[in-house]
């Protein structure tokens, strides 16, 4: 697949709540990342493409948000791994919502972005940022969903990437959904501190405690063994 390169060099510079974001979808291994583009995360979008370059993950245009899940769905049945997809605001994500439950019926993994906000009031523009913002939008899927978080700090982004990415990943496999504030991702930042450390961002055995449940069910069930027979009596002298 060709994907659109940007002219130049990227700045390699973490300086924007969104470039955080944008850094861990490239370490937790996401190669594509599926958008029908919205401003409540022009943020993140402006990070993959001039922080990134558009790579790892790469943008995949769609026209509608149950088109950007359904990619991420067909991509998790294919290879076993999870792509990322985001969804714009509070009516993105009501459009995603058909493909989200398929995919959880599905049981495949995929790390799903949101957008809200600015949560802060003060920082919103008039109505079309009131419209677009939601006090706890994870409510909207929570029922098709394995996890969600909405991070309010560079720091706590880390986190919920970290965790949301081994919550995905682990069986039984689901859609995860984390929700970035608007206005957390056009903040500048001096520094990150957190631990995204390679073993913090796989789980080392998805199936290990699964296979030691199913273990111990069957032993537990397992029929004794028929006792030994009884020795000959000798014969009489």
């Amino acid at each position: 697949m060709q994907l659109d390169r940007i002219e130049g060099k990227p700045d390699e510079k973490v300086a924007w709540g969104s470039d955080v974001a944008a850094q861990m979808l490239r370490r937790l291994g996401v190669p594509y990342i599926s958008l029908n583009p919205g401003a409540s995360y022009r943020g993140l979008h402006d990070s993959i493409v001039n922080h990134l370059g558009n790579e790892q993950p790469g943008i995949l245009l769609c026209l509608h948000e149950d088109h950007s899940v359904a990619i991420a769905h067909g991509y998790a049945k294919a290879t076993g791994e999870p792509m990322a997809c985001v969804l714009h605001s509070n009516v993105g994500l009501l459009h995603g919502m058909m493909s989200l439950f398929n995919a959880w019926c599905d049981r495949v993994p995929m790390i799903v972005l949101g957008a809200t906000g600015p949560i802060d009031a003060e920082k919103r523009r008039p109505w079309i940022d009131w419209i677009h913002t939601s006090r706890d939008q994870g409510a909207y899927i929570r029922s098709i969903i394995k996890w969600d978080d909405q991070p309010s700090s560079p720091q706590a982004l880390v986190e919920a990437m970290c965790r949301g990415n081994i919550a995905t990943r682990t069986a039984p496999t689901a859609p995860v959904y984390i929700c970035l504030d608007a206005g957390l991702q056009e903040t500048r930042i001096r520094s990150v501190t957190g631990n995204a450390e390679r073993d913090l961002l796989i789980p080392s055995d998805p199936l290990a405690a699964a296979n030691r449940r199913i273990s111990i069910v069957v032993l537990r069930s397992a029929r004794p063994p028929p006792p030994e027979p009884s020795p000959p009596a000798a014969p009489p002298t």
